[in-house]
């Protein structure tokens, strides 16, 4: 990972073992303990200065918290040194060792993910930006817009539907969908084709020889034959949560994690579009359209 820093020592402060939630916070104190720049007082170079150390900081406070949410004692920093690439540290950082097939199954999702244009994490990064404040606020934004299940939160969900739906998909998709219910890991606002992410995360769940790959094939057979009678008119293909969640489910990651996971791999996409709006230099200030009552007379009210 080219320009990504080592973490610098940093003790984070209450970890509650909620990853998102401490993410969040310990970024935004973050611009305090370092003295971080406003965007409109520093240079381009000095905002990828602290991006860069935001970004590698960030991926320790996420492993440091899922470790306080395992009850283990840190890790020494001399175990963590030994690793070769972000995921092998970030797991060593977490669980002292580093499976090769963990740590393939994590640096696989975090490159898929690690930048997608301008989503809902993403816009309110730039948004945030745009203000010219500071990047630590710019990125402990970004990680809240994550707290929501329908950005980044999906996959957490996409592995109980598995086993749910195993031993008889078409009964499950069928009383799912009669249900109004949503099946995750379908659609995407952006692709009206199957999500390329996907397809590379799925060969990759086959490669490490996940024990989910045959139900979740099997589910996704019925769900997009389903989808596709019931929504004709619609293209509700597979998107990149459901593959991730099988590919995460290989590293052992648990679902209260993967939002905090998400966010890992998309500080670099943040990082990219906050110094992109840093030098447009322009407060984005969206307009509303009035929708309420029309004009009325005084007698009426």
């Amino acid at each position: 990972e080219p320009g990504m820093p080592e973490p610098e020592p940093h003790e984070p402060v209450n970890l509650t073992g909620n990853a998102p939630s401490d993410l969040q916070a310990e970024t935004a104190r973050l611009s305090s303990v370092w003295g971080l720049g406003k965007l409109v007082d520093i240079s381009d170079e000095e905002a990828r200065e602290d991006l860069g150390r935001l970004s590698a900081q960030m991926m320790a406070i996420v492993a440091q918290s899922a470790r306080v949410a395992d009850g283990g004692a840190p890790i020494p920093d001399e175990v963590v040194a030994g690793g070769e690439t972000a995921a092998e540290r970030f797991l060593l950082r977490w669980r002292g060792e580093a499976d090769p097939a963990h740590v393939k199954a994590i640096d696989t999702y975090w490159i898929c993910t690690a930048e997608h244009g301008l989503n809902a994490s993403t816009f309110t990064a730039r948004i945030v930006a745009s203000t010219g404040a500071d990047c630590g606020a710019a990125m402990s934004a970004a990680v809240g817009a994550l707290s929501g299940p329908l950005h980044g939160g999906a996959p957490a969900h996409v592995i109980p539907m598995i086993d749910a739906a195993a031993d008889d998909p078409e009964r499950w998709v069928r009383e799912r969908l009669d249900a109004g219910k949503r099946i995750m890991g379908f659609g995407h606002r952006v692709y009206r084709a199957e999500d390329p992410r996907a397809r590379l995360l799925k060969r990759t769940a086959e490669e490490l020889g996940s024990p989910r790959v045959e139900p979740a094939k099997a589910l996704e057979e019925v769900a997009l034959a389903e989808l596709q009678r019931r929504k004709p008119d619609r293209v509700l293909a597979t998107n990149v949560e459901y593959w991730a969640a099988v590919v995460l489910d290989v590293a052992n990651i648990p679902a209260a994690l993967t939002p905090a996971m998400f966010a890992c791999a998309r500080v670099a996409g943040w990082s990219a579009h906050i110094l992109e709006q840093k030098r447009s230099a322009r407060l984005i200030r969206p307009s509303a359209r009035y929708v309420g009552p029309a004009a009325r007379s005084l007698s009426s009210v």
